[in-house]
């Protein structure tokens, strides 16, 4: 019965690991409101929590333990009603600045969070969450497409020879100006052959042949679909790129998109990024630009050209403009992949992008008879503005919600050879707004703006008396089966329940190292694990009592039990295993939940049910030289 010394290290060293980050999973979290800047580089000080402070003492509400780390401060106060007064009072007193968003604060003791440790996350169904519902701006999205379609119609008119004077956009209606009626009439019978997307309405005026373009009502239909679905599907791309777990999105109505949370989360970073809808455009610096932008300002002077228009330059308050063409040679749609970095040259931050198959083409065909010109990348993002307004009959402060758009150049650099699917983006201001730009770029563009319409905590969806008894229902199964193993099988069953619970230690230490949710379906995950691990330790101690029947001496029946059963057991475990696995490849939510719980669950038992409870029986009876009875 020699035992290698290493083994008792390792077991050792597990249980010490174990306990200490098994620990913070008896220390509940507290409600508490987040702050952090509007922009992923715009940097706040310690400033801002005084600020904040003065602003809840200013409406009697009470906070502690306020705190500013990793550019946020966080506010902690008692209660969940509390937090929502908090939110709108910062909101209202911080302006559009910063982000104020709620959150769970932990409360694990300072010495534990000095070396890792941290609590077990919990899904929606056992602790709740955050929830958030966006709108989506249909108005928006049908008039973008119109853009895009304009422009496109323009094109294919010119590429086919059909003549028109005038082309424009005005409250998503295309007016198309042609000198004579046969004119107007080729145009007709152009449109009515490639998609009829347009209702057509044909007017006669002073000016010659006026055609009057919209949408049909199953276009609109359409895109105000299409809108949803696309946003939906960039949602769960960026909350997947978040690393956020066991999130549900899902669609709420014909334009609304519910997104919840589960756990602690770094909520103002999730919603300074889900709402935030921000894409790219590339476009070539007018020829012009030199003639109406004044050198000395910087910004454009007189009535700008016919087909181009004049941005911010850098920044918007850096009083610079450039002059760009109206035409786009292509969109963030097209962006198949992006990553942040540093570029070489300048050492400042940089995005590196891969266009798909069609962005590359359009590109390529840009820029051949461009080199030498200037190409700029314009970022425009779609905001609201939200301001108070009293009522004049009650005096109560009602939100108003002001839908704006900002539109800088963050880039403009000379086009040295002709581009292709692949180049780089510079000229951004932080490493932070490089890495939040490449996730949305990653992540996929949003079809039309979305703006938050209402954000609260939200309780287990389980409800809490389900929970309680399904705690409870675990807590008497795991009392009850070791009860069951003190009786059958005595000291064995004693150290068989001492590695039920290293088990237990080892599962929530293994999942909130590699931040999994614990769910209901988790927990039955725990459950069987539990089974599992006692069936092993069952399987021992029944070849051990063979053993000594068969007329083995203690201490072989011991090294026999262990060792034969060893086959038996690994063979189920792996089996077990396998399923598991599968489950966790091909499952989704839930499924998923119960499959990762299931196989760290699996390890550990393989681990405490013959590594541990054996190195216990060694101390026990090893060095026993006229052993002649076992406590089994």
């Amino acid at each position: 019965m020699r035992y290698p010394a290493w083994k008792y290290l390792l077991i050792l060293v597990v249980l010490v690991i174990s306990t200490l980050y098994a620990l913070p999973s008896l220390y509940p979290d507290e409600p508490a409101v987040q702050i952090s800047g509007a922009k992923a580089g715009t940097q706040i000080d310690q400033s801002i929590v005084q600020k904040a402070e003065q602003i809840l003492k200013s409406e009697n509400i009470a906070s502690h333990d306020n705190s500013f780390t990793n550019n946020a401060a966080l506010l902690r106060v008692d209660s969940s009603e509390i937090q929502l007064k908090a939110k709108e009072a910062l909101r209202r007193g911080l302006g559009d600045n910063y982000v104020v968003a709620l959150n769970l604060a932990p409360t694990t003791p300072e010495w534990l969070q000095k070396i890792g440790a941290k609590p077990m996350k919990l899904g929606l169904d056992l602790r709740g969450g955050v929830h958030f519902l966006l709108e989506v701006d249909m108005d928006k999205a049908i008039s973008q497409r119109m853009e895009t379609s304009a422009a496109d119609l323009r094109r294919q008119l010119r590429d086919n020879k059909i003549k028109f004077n005038s082309l424009t956009l005005n409250n998503n209606t295309i007016t198309m100006q042609f000198a004579n009626n046969d004119d107007r009439s080729a145009a007709m019978d152009f449109l009515r052959r490639n998609g009829n997307e347009f209702t057509q309405q044909a007017v006669a005026t002073t000016n010659g042949s006026t055609l009057r373009l919209n949408y049909t009502d199953a276009r609109r239909q359409e895109i105000q679909s299409y809108a949803v679905n696309q946003n939906l599907t960039t949602l769960r791309n960026r909350i997947n790129e978040l690393g956020v777990a066991e999130a549900l999105v899902q669609t709420q109505g014909s334009n609304r998109i519910v997104v919840e949370l589960p756990g602690v989360q770094d909520t103002a970073e999730a919603k300074r990024v889900l709402g935030r809808t921000a894409n790219l455009e590339f476009r070539l610096v007018s020829d012009l630009n030199d003639q109406y932008i004044d050198p000395y300002t910087g910004q454009a002077t007189g009535s700008l050209p016919p087909g181009t228009e004049a941005f911010a330059y850098e920044s918007l308050d850096s009083g610079r403009q450039l002059l760009l063409n109206r035409n786009r040679i292509l969109t963030g749609e097209r962006v198949q992949n992006a990553s942040s970095g540093f570029s070489q040259d300048t050492g400042g931050a940089e995005v590196n992008i891969t266009l798909d198959t069609a962005g590359g083409k359009l590109m390529s065909e840009a820029t051949r008879n461009a080199v030498g010109k200037r190409m700029a990348v314009l970022f425009i993002e779609n905001k609201q503005k939200i301001s108070y307004v009293p009522d004049p009959v009650t005096g109560t402060q009602t939100e108003v919600r002001t839908p704006y758009t900002e539109s800088v150049i963050i880039n403009a650099a000379t086009i040295q050879a002709v581009l292709g699917s692949q180049f780089r983006i510079t000229g951004l201001d932080s490493p932070q707004e490089a890495a939040e730009l490449a996730l949305m770029l990653r992540a996929g563009a949003l079809a039309a703006p979305m703006y938050f319409v209402e954000e609260r905590v939200i309780g287990p969806s389980l409800g809490q008396e389900n929970i309680d008894k399904g705690v409870l229902s675990v807590q008497i199964g795991f009392i009850l089966v070791a009860i069951w193993m003190v009786v059958f099988f005595r000291l064995f069953g004693l150290i068989a329940n001492f590695a039920l619970v290293v088990n237990l230690a080892m599962i929530l230490t293994i999942m909130s190292w590699i931040g999994a949710s614990l769910t209901l379906p988790g927990i039955a995950g725990i459950v069987i694990t539990i089974g599992m691990a006692v069936d092993a330790n069952v399987l021992i101690c029944e070849r051990i009592r063979e053993e000594m029947k068969w007329g083995a001496s203690p201490k072989q029946a011991i090294v026999a039990g262990y060792d034969r059963a060893y086959n038996t057991i690994f063979d189920s475990n792996l089996t077990t295993f396998l399923v598991a696995f599968i489950l966790f490849a091909i499952g989704t939510g839930p499924i998923k939940g119960f499959a990762v719980t299931l196989m760290i669950g699996i390890v550990c038992s393989m681990f405490t049910a013959i590594t541990v409870t054996r190195a216990i029986v060694q101390l026990i009876y090893g060095k026993k030289r006229n052993l002649k009875k076992l406590s089994i």
